[in-house]
């Protein structure tokens, strides 16, 4: 009796393990997998086409952008917008003012937010269920414009940074997101092992959870950065020092004068000046948080799904 034993696709060529299964579909998953790409295609398009024609458009002859000839290239490079924009000195020190109250707005926001969704995560916190519904009412019901401006100038905070940073500290929505993010994505094993360890709640967030939680932190500073940014209605509203109003206000202030209304000769010119202006405008608004994007968007990726599904 033969004992031999012949062992059987020991060659790595005998079985393609590396090379991937590439499964045939069908004319119905073809058209559905044509209609698929093509429904993509045309969101990326209707998203990015604008910003690209905001783009050449702020740098294109004003003639031909009112005409309707610019629409994939620029045509007659024009830096008027941009001139009347950075010529005016106001512009600089609103971005000196948007960078302060955005930077130091957004670390408040996360000092407070982050600890906060971390105490309420944990189960052994009884009083967390009646904090976290008392937390979601204020998403609901609001003061008021009329109570709340009453309310800051007693706070003494009216006219100053503090009226950016204070009353939008904590977002109720992002406490949710972070503490669905602690309840579901680190392990209860790691706390047992940090308390074997001797280490405190306070060693144990720092130390453990933190470096864990690098991607939602990324996402929840990114929205806040993104909000304090972007506030408008707060400069508007409760600041009345020009040299204190953020980026948006002095935008805001520089359009309305170009569009002023001159007289009929010129009415057209000025127009045309006019939206050169307001290209110019949005592209220095937003080119900031364009760069500040590619930075996090790994980031982000992965920690806008983190905590949205348990299991």
């Amino acid at each position: 009796m033969d004992t031999s034993t012949k062992t059987v696709g020991t060659n790595k060529h005998d079985i393609p393990w590396n090379k991937p299964v590439k499964q045939k579909l069908k004319p119905g998953d073809r058209i559905v997998d044509l209609v698929i790409k093509m429904l993509i295609l045309f969101a990326v398009v209707a998203v990015l086409y604008p910003l690209w024609f905001v783009i050449i458009a702020s740098f294109s002859n004003p003639n031909s952008v009112s005409g309707g000839e610019v629409t994939l290239l620029p045509k007659g490079i024009n830096l008027i917008g941009y001139a009347k924009v950075f010529s005016n000195p106001r512009i600089w020190q609103g971005y000196i003012n948007t960078i302060m109250y955005s930077v130091v707005g957004t670390a408040v926001n996360m000092a407070v937010t982050i600890p906060c969704a971390f105490a309420l995560s944990r189960v052994e916190f009884k009083p967390r269920r009646i904090i976290m519904f008392l937390f979601t009412v204020t998403m609901f019901i609001s003061g008021g414009l009329i109570p709340n401006y009453l309310l800051y100038k007693s706070l003494g905070i009216n006219n100053s940074m503090w009226v950016f940073i204070l009353p939008g500290a904590v977002s109720v929505y992002n406490v949710i997101v972070a503490r669905s993010f602690f309840e579901t994505s680190i392990p209860e094993e790691l706390h047992d092992a940090a308390q074997i360890d001797g280490l405190s709640y306070f060693g144990y967030f720092f130390k453990i959870v933190l470096p864990l939680s690098s991607a939602i932190l990324a996402v929840i500073g990114l929205y806040y950065f993104v909000g304090h940014w972007n506030d408008f209605m707060t400069g508007l509203i409760y600041i009345t020092d020009d040299k204190k109003q953020p980026l948006q206000v002095v935008l805001q202030q520089l359009l309305l004068v170009a569009q002023g209304t001159g007289t009929n000769v010129n009415a057209a010119a000025q127009q045309q000046a006019a939206d050169q202006i307001k290209f110019g405008i949005i592209i220095v608004s937003t080119l900031p948080l364009l760069v500040l994007y590619p930075f996090l968007q790994k980031y982000f990726n992965k920690g806008v799904m983190l905590g949205a599904v348990k299991g």
